[in-house]
């Protein structure tokens, strides 16, 4: 995970800075609903693909006699790689240099220039916040892992390190350069791979409405029917079939309604096929398209991969958040993160705006309580801070899913 800043300034106003800092604080043990999930270790956030990647690195590492190897992957809308497989990276380095800022001149030159860079590690002695500078580490070779549908995004690097000066040979080149095309080209495929699953769900929900669809239909019949025995009965004035038809009817809208939040609660929904990232990044561009407030969308989670049900609730629950944003808060700026701490995904919602809210349920109003209840069917919670004069602050959390929730779901 990339490190946290305590001062984000907007790119188009750079006068603004936010007063108060990210933060996030898990629930200890107890409390809240989001406890109540058992913790294991996280699937791998590039699916099934992490075993490969790795085997692919030990069996590069070896070829070309490098010290040790890393693969990172550019976030959706990210500003720096994020790492998602080393091989023989000592604990110390893979902890500093988890995530490689694009603006070093030596190691993101491969990321932003597109093609297999090689460097003296002893360069970056001159060069403040470099992670390798004080390491014992002679030289570097990176490789950009190309994005073959859309080239004009990059994937990611695929890094090796030497402890011995390296000077730019051919045949190394090729290697590197074959085996970061065959890693880009397997995570590509994976990314696909999950893109087909999520839309195979999408359709089998939509199927599954339109059967609930079937059922209420037979409910609205049913309730006309029952219509017109209690005008004939209030026509004849019996009371009492009046009373027995009146409760029919009663009930039966009572039911439909049921059918109908159901439906579209938890099942006529319009998920991207891209994913979460995806869907909020289009969320962000519709916020900015519509509303003038300066909207900051801040991604620190390399591949955010979930259950569909969770994409749904998170997506659902974002888009209230920014809707009472424009609709209430008064703000000129607020920001929505993305983040991944203590093995709990954090979403938090922010604006600059009067503050003060009570988010207490009124008739007709109940976007909050709502909120709470979609967190709570993903194991989550949501937390509200709002000051007035300082703004509001929406913070939607919940526990990494179970390792085997991809064999569960599909």
């Amino acid at each position: 995970m990339s490190k946290k800043t305590n001062s984000l300034r907007n790119s188009a106003h750079t006068d603004f800075t936010w007063a108060k800092s990210f933060h996030f604080t898990p629930p200890k043990n107890g409390e809240g609903s989001a406890t109540n999930k058992i913790l294991e270790p996280a699937a791998s956030r590039v699916g099934d693909l992490k075993p490969v990647v790795e085997k692919l690195l030990e069996t590069l590492i070896g070829t070309v006699k490098a010290t040790f190897g890393v693969a990172r992957i550019l976030p959706t809308h990210g500003q720096a790689h994020q790492l998602i497989s080393s091989v023989g990276m000592p604990a110390e380095l893979l902890e500093i240099g988890s995530a490689l800022d694009l603006n070093c001149e030596v190691c993101g030159k491969a990321a932003i220039r597109r093609h297999i860079y090689s460097a003296d590690i002893s360069t970056c002695k001159t060069r403040q916040g470099c992670y390798y500078a004080d390491c014992q580490l002679k030289s570097i070779i990176v490789a950009p892992l190309e994005n073959h549908s859309s080239p004009e995004y990059p994937l990611g690097t695929l890094t090796l390190f030497f402890n011995t000066p390296q000077e730019p040979v051919d045949r190394v080149s090729k290697t590197v350069l074959a085996f970061a095309d065959l890693l880009g080209t397997l995570i590509e495929y994976n990314k696909s791979n999950r893109e087909a699953k999520r839309t195979e769900l999408i359709a089998e929900r939509q199927s599954i409405a339109n059967e609930i669809h079937d059922s209420l239909a037979q409910s609205l019949v049913y309730t006309r029917m029952r219509t017109s025995l209690l005008l004939e009965s209030i026509r004849t004035h019996n009371e009492l079939m009046v009373t027995k038809y009146a409760h029919d009817i009663d009930d039966a809208l009572e039911n439909s309604q049921k059918t109908v939040r159901e439906l579209i609660t938890d099942f006529r929904c319009a998920m991207d096929p891209s994913g979460l990232l995806h869907a909020l990044q289009n969320l962000t561009e519709q916020f900015r398209h519509r509303n003038d407030i300066v909207l900051e969308y801040i991604n620190r989670v390399a591949n955010l991969e979930l259950p569909l049900e969770y994409e749904i609730q998170v997506s659902h629950i974002v888009q209230e958040a920014l809707a009472n944003i424009a609709t209430h808060s008064g703000a000129t700026h607020a920001r929505l993160i993305v983040d991944l701490s203590s093995n709990y995904y954090v979403f938090t919602i922010e604006d600059n705006g009067s503050g003060g809210c009570t988010f207490t349920p009124v008739e007709g109003h109940y976007g909050m309580m709502i909120m709470r209840e979609r967190a709570q069917r993903i194991g989550g919670e949501i937390k509200v801070e709002s000051s007035k004069g300082f703004g509001t602050r929406v913070q939607l959390f919940f526990p990494e899913p179970r390792s085997d929730w991809r064999a569960v779901n599909e």
